[in-house]
């Protein structure tokens, strides 16, 4: 993965992670990258140092500093404090998503992939479900034609 500092014809810097220098390429090239402040497509990487860490400081790296901003209102909002309002949105909504299913569906627990399966093939009374299945019970599921979904996970809920 790589990290670049990017700016907008508008002077707006951001930054955003990409696979490869050949991915970044192909997704400006198509427009993928946008601002994420104004919505501009035509984006350019950013003058950036590089990363360097010594034999005696691997796993000690400080991060490099963030991209510079070059107005007022960028420097006040900040590429990091509008991609944390962001996170913060999406993490907002993938909760109210979790407790909208949780709240209306039963848990069945380890059962989920053979009542999943029981009321897609007409056995059982269709109605919302929740509970744990592998990854290969999953696989064998969406394989079947049966639609399932992973609930979203947030780190909070790890802890």
């Amino acid at each position: 993965m790589i990290r670049y500092a990017l700016h907008c014809d508008r002077n707006h810097a951001f930054e955003s992670w990409f696979q490869s220098s050949s991915a970044y390429d192909s997704q400006v090239k198509r427009k993928l990258v946008t601002c994420p402040i104004c919505g501009s497509a035509k984006v350019d990487k950013a003058i950036m140092a590089p990363r360097i860490v010594g034999k005696k400081g691997r796993g000690r790296a400080t991060p490099p500093p963030e991209p510079a901003t070059t107005t007022p209102e960028a420097a006040a909002s900040g590429p990091t404090s509008l991609m944390m309002a962001q996170e913060k949105e999406l993490r907002a909504k993938l909760k109210e998503l979790r407790d909208h299913i949780v709240k209306n569906a039963d848990n069945v627990g380890e059962r989920f992939a053979n009542e999943a399966r029981a009321m897609h093939y007409g056995d059982k009374e269709h109605r919302p479900i929740y509970g744990e299945a592998s990854p290969d019970e999953a696989k064998s599921l969406i394989d079947e034609g049966i639609e399932v979904s992973p609930l979203p996970t947030l780190p909070e809920d790890r802890n």
